[in-house]
C-alpha cells in the first residue's frame, strides 16, 4: 500500500479525453496514472517510447493507462502519434493542478540538471535518439507514476530525477496482476 493518500474528490474532476473520470475508470479496473514531465524533455520522450513497447503487457494485465501532459491537447496528440499510442486516454493539466495534488513538486537545479541526469540524458538523446526541445509546457515539473484501484493509490513511484525511469510493469504486477 502507498503512503500517497490523494481526495477522492480530486480524482473524480480528473476527467480524461474520453470523459471519464479517473476516480470512476479505478472503480472498474485498475488505472496507471502516467504524470508526464515537458514534452520537450527527453525522458518524457524515453517515457512515451517504454510506454509503448509495454503497452500491450500492462493492458493484459487488466490496467488501463492514462497520461496526465502539461500541454494543449493538439501537442500531446501530436506526441502520443509519434510513439504509436494513438487511441489513447489522457488529462491535459498545465496549470499543474493534479500534479500538485498527487504531492508532484517543481525540481531542483540538481534533479533537473545535475550529473545525474546529464549523464542519462547523453545516453536517451544521442544514443537512443530520442531528441530534445525547449519547454513545451512547465519545464520545471517533475513527473510521477500512480496505480490507483477503486480510487486508492496501490503503487507509486515518484521520480527523485528527472532522469529516473520506473518500472511500468513492475508497479501493476506488485499489486494489481490478474490472477
Amino acid at each position: 500500500m502507498s503512503e500517497h493518500t490523494i481526495n477522492k474528490e480530486i480524482m473524480s474532476q480528473m476527467l480524461t479525453n474520453e470523459g471519464v473520470s479517473v476516480l470512476e475508470e479505478s472503480g472498474r479496473q485498475p488505472v496507471m496514472l502516467i504524470f508526464l514531465r515537458h514534452f520537450g524533455c527527453m525522458f518524457c520522450r524515453e517515457a512515451l517510447s517504454d510506454i509503448a513497447k509495454k503497452r500491450s503487457t500492462i493492458e493484459e494485465m487488466g490496467t488501463k493507462i492514462i497520461f496526465v501532459h502539461l500541454s494543449d491537447d493538439e501537442t500531446a496528440e501530436r506526441f502520443f502519434k509519434k510513439y504509436k499510442l494513438l487511441p489513447v486516454t489522457y488529462i491535459g493539466d498545465p496549470e499543474c493542478r493534479f500534479y500538485a495534488a498527487f504531492g508532484l513538486t517543481k525540481g531542483n537545479f540538481t534533479q533537473l540538471f545535475g550529473l545525474r541526469a546529464w549523464m542519462r540524458g547523453f545516453q536517451t538523446v544521442v544514443v537512443k535518439q530520442h531528441g530534445m526541445a525547449p519547454p513545451i509546457g512547465d519545464g520545471f515539473q517533475m513527473p510521477g507514476v500512480f496505480v490507483i484501484q477503486d480510487g486508492d493509490i496501490q503503487e507509486a513511484f515518484v521520480h527523485k530525477f528527472s532522469s529516473d525511469r520506473p518500472d511500468y510493469e513492475k508497479l501493476v504486477r506488485n499489486c494489481c496482476a490478474l490472477p
